[in-house]
């Protein structure tokens, strides 16, 4: 993909920025499902914009195709660098949610590789697999494709496809519907609002664990919480400051229901959790307020307002700081 061209007709101009534009969707989807960061993957796409601008295009037969390599292809070489800064934030890292409510597969054919447990667990795969099973399972690429974009053969494409659902089933329950996804998280809510122990140790799986994502920015518990005795108990512990004067709207992020907490019409954190027929697995608490601006409150949705939100008090009272 080295061939490039000095200047450009005002028509191919037009052409390239049309081709770009209506396979945007899907390389986003690529590069998001890759990196787990939409301002990471919105960098990339303005690399293989540039890429795009610059290159031969009487030598690509299909545009969206080339894109989807060339994007594909940065985005391994990108998973590196991604991967050291994940090890070196501060705190526990966790995806960054994106807004599904106008396009609940993210550019894909299908929903694969999008919620927030999948991504964290392809985190940990080498990146070449990741691309061989998200190209797999969420765009339905066949393997001779696959085999060409990660520059592997067909059998080995394959393998990493294979390799990598085997990695995903032996870490993570079968999910629940969504319909049981959003009605064990509105309880979990307000269970977690009134401090009632009993109902969260009720909701919660044995080995549930909650990851809480500040970035430096908020306070948040910087290890997993892990246990049901062990989680109820710390939701409960913050329940009378964490809550004061906090809105709640339930949004769709990443395919799942999840609930975006405002204080003051101001976004302050975003709470989500994954279900299997065992409870509630995973608890995900993002406060890092750098994270939530590509989610928008459902306005169909009535905000279920905390029960002292009406005594006007301010969002964190004297010597008192919200954190999980």
């Amino acid at each position: 993909m080295a061939a490039k061209v000095a200047s450009v007709e005002p028509a191919a101009v037009d052409r390239a920025v049309e081709a770009f534009t209506e396979a945007r969707p899907r390389l986003f989807g690529i590069a998001y499902r890759m990196l787990g960061s939409a301002v990471d993957a919105d960098d990339l796409l303005q690399d293989v914009w540039l890429r795009w601008q610059t290159y031969d295009h009487s030598k690509v037969d299909n545009s969206t195709a080339f894109l989807a390599t060339v994007t594909t292809r940065l985005a391994i070489n990108a998973t590196q660098s991604a991967r050291a800064r994940h090890e070196t934030y501060t705190g526990q890292w966790l995806p960054e949610p994106v807004d599904t409510a106008a396009d609940p597969q993210l550019g894909a054919e299908r929903e694969a590789a999008l919620e927030f447990a999948v991504l964290m667990l392809l985190e940990k795969l080498p990146a070449t697999e990741r691309a061989a099973y998200v190209l797999r399972e969420a765009f339905d690429y066949p393997y001779a494709q696959i085999a060409e974009i990660v520059q592997v053969n067909e059998v080995a494409a394959r393998q990493l496809v294979s390799r990598a659902r085997k990695h995903l089933a032996a870490e993570r329950r079968t999910p629940a519907t969504p319909a049981d996804q959003r009605r064990l998280l509105t309880a979990f809510v307000a269970a977690a609002k009134s401090g009632d122990l009993a109902t969260l140790e009720e909701l919660l799986a044995a080995d549930v664990v909650s990851y809480s994502d500040g970035g430096g920015v908020a306070r948040a518990s910087k290890i997993p919480v892990v246990g049901r005795e062990r989680v109820s108990k710390y939701v409960r512990a913050f329940a009378d400051r964490f809550w004061v004067g906090v809105d709640v709207d339930w949004v769709d992020a990443n395919g799942q229901t999840a609930a975006l907490l405002t204080v003051d019409g101001e976004r302050y954190g975003m709470v989500t959790v994954a279900v299997s027929d065992e409870g509630i697995d995973r608890v995900l608490w993002l406060l890092n307020p750098g994270k939530l601006g590509a989610i928008q409150a459902n306005a169909t949705n009535a905000a279920l307002v905390a029960p002292d939100a009406s005594a006007a008090r301010p969002p964190c009272r004297e010597g008192r700081v919200r954190g999980v």
